[in-house]
């Protein structure tokens, strides 16, 4: 990796030199492609809870689950853009998406930036990385589907923790400083407690309006059970499908050191075309993981135009080229190869140790 790195000193400035001008945000594609993303899993999420036929419910909830993914996704667009560029889309997205699925935009804002700050980035105040090469393979497989389990924790703290926390200052503070962030980092502490804005109480409130509003009608017996609970394994596997993309979305070496900007580059993975499918299991430009670091601010719609710009004028020597994946299972397969490796490793040294 150093090698690479230091090949590449430099790659930042020289990769916005060659794409600065697709550095603006447009508006117009972000509520487009997010009201479509509505509108298709409310239709699937209704079309799966309704049908009698078997084959028609599994399309439909599939149809659901990667547009329910997409849109949930924005939550990482919101983090990189202003709300000049993008006027009253913030308040739409929470509306539309982060207020109903219970994950409001406050989650990721104040938190994702840290995860691009140079001197935090894989060390133990990065909120997004964990040397998950290290764990052992039982341990990966865990951290994979315990996302499964997402839906119960976002509706937990809706119903029971938000409204309490009003009345507990002790939880108010818990709530703010550990269970209001969207992170892999079990020991990571907000610390932005001072920023608490308005808005984002305003977003905790729709929180807990709206999930107590779902259980009255569930109750009341104007929402079908059938509904709610397809709508909850529909939200369980999107959850699902997104760990996975988390753990290719780095190669998770880095042990607590700090690193340098082109070190994370390197760290970082793209899954670019002629890979198609990584669209649908990497929406709104996260299968440009790697480019998304080396340039934060680029918008997730102008991200395939920069990678096809960058690869054809970077030479072959360039470290931008080591940081692309051909596909989910093969980085996957990666993944659980090295991590098997070290831990065979690590046994074969504690037996000569032993001896």
């Amino acid at each position: 990796m150093n090698k690479m790195a230091s090949q590449g000193v430099g790659l930042t400035k020289q990769a916005f030199g060659l794409v600065d001008d697709l550095m603006t945000p447009n508006a117009a594609i972000y509520w487009v492609d997010t009201i479509v993303s509505v509108v298709l899993m409310w239709g699937g999420l209704y079309v799966a809870a309704t049908t009698g036929n078997l084959v028609i419910g599994l399309v439909a909830g599939l149809v659901s689950v990667l547009a329910l993914y997409r849109a949930l996704s924005f939550i990482h667009e919101l983090t990189h853009i202003r709300d000049d560029e993008a006027p009253g889309y913030r308040t739409g997205w929470n509306i539309l998406v982060g207020v109903p699925l219970m994950t409001p935009s406050l989650m990721y804002e104040g938190v994702h930036n840290i995860h691009h700050i140079k001197d935090r980035f894989g060390t133990a105040l990065d909120p997004e990385y964990l040397p998950l090469s290290r764990f052992t393979p039982l341990g990966l497989a865990g951290f994979l589907f315990v996302a499964l389990l997402a839906p119960l924790g976002v509706i937990l703290r809706s119903v029971v923790l938000i409204p309490l926390s009003f009345v507990v200052p002790p939880l108010r503070k818990y709530l703010k400083t550990k269970l209001s962030a969207l992170i892999i980092n079990p020991d990571f502490v907000r610390e932005d407690l001072n920023r608490w804005r308005t808005a984002w109480v305003l977003q905790d409130i729709g929180c807990w309006l709206w999930s107590w509003a779902v259980i009255a009608a569930t109750v009341a017996g104007v929402l079908p059970l059938r509904a709610v609970l397809t709508g909850l394994a529909i939200f369980a596997v999107a959850t699902f499908v997104n760990q996975a993309r988390t753990l290719v979305a780095h190669l998770w070496d880095n042990e607590g050191d700090k690193m340098s900007l082109d070190e994370q580059f390197l760290d970082s993975v793209n899954v670019p075309p002629p890979n198609l499918a990584s669209e649908l299991w990497a929406p709104v430009g996260l299968r440009y993981h790697a480019l998304h670091h080396l340039l934060p601010r680029l918008p997730y719609h102008n991200l395939g135009k920069a990678h096809a710009r960058l690869a054809q004028a970077l030479g072959a020597d360039s470290p931008y080229h080591h940081a692309s994946a051909k596909g989910l299972f093969e980085a996957l397969a990666d993944l659980f190869k090295r991590v098997g490796e070290k831990n065979a490793a690590q046994k074969n040294a504690g037996k000569q140790a032993a001896h």
